[in-house]
């Protein structure tokens, strides 16, 4: 990827024959929410003016395309990779089969006031 996606590490995975724990981070964020889209939707098309976005895919995958300016990137995401979105990038979510999808904001989406850090073109 060029830059406006960018891939992030998991802080710490364990596996055994019980199953597996997946520290995803240990930092604080203002809103997390869990994500379930079926196969053919779309989602998205907005950017943030204040809030860093954070994906961690659980199972399935989606393909997204990332906009600043005239430059246009897009990259697949699969069940365990984790990514950010930053501020004044629009982000589209083309999901390829059902997924299910963490996301993290370090700042939440929805203010005191009501309104949200949600933009369109």
């Amino acid at each position: 990827m060029k830059g406006l996606i960018k891939r992030r590490k998991i802080d710490f995975s364990f596996e055994d024959e019980r199953g597996y724990l997946k520290q995803i981070s240990h930092e604080n964020y203002g809103q997390v929410n869990v994500l379930f889209t079926k196969r053919g939707v779309k989602r998205g098309n907005h950017y943030h003016k204040v809030s860093t976005e954070y994906f961690f895919v659980i199972s399935g995958s989606v393909n997204i395309t990332v906009k600043q300016g005239e430059v246009i990137e897009t990259e697949v995401f699969t069940s365990g990779d984790f990514f950010e979105i930053s501020p004044n990038i629009i982000h589209s979510m083309d999901f390829i089969e059902d997924c299910i999808m963490v996301a993290m904001y370090d700042k939440c989406v929805e203010k005191s006031d009501g309104t949200k850090d949600i933009y369109t073109e």
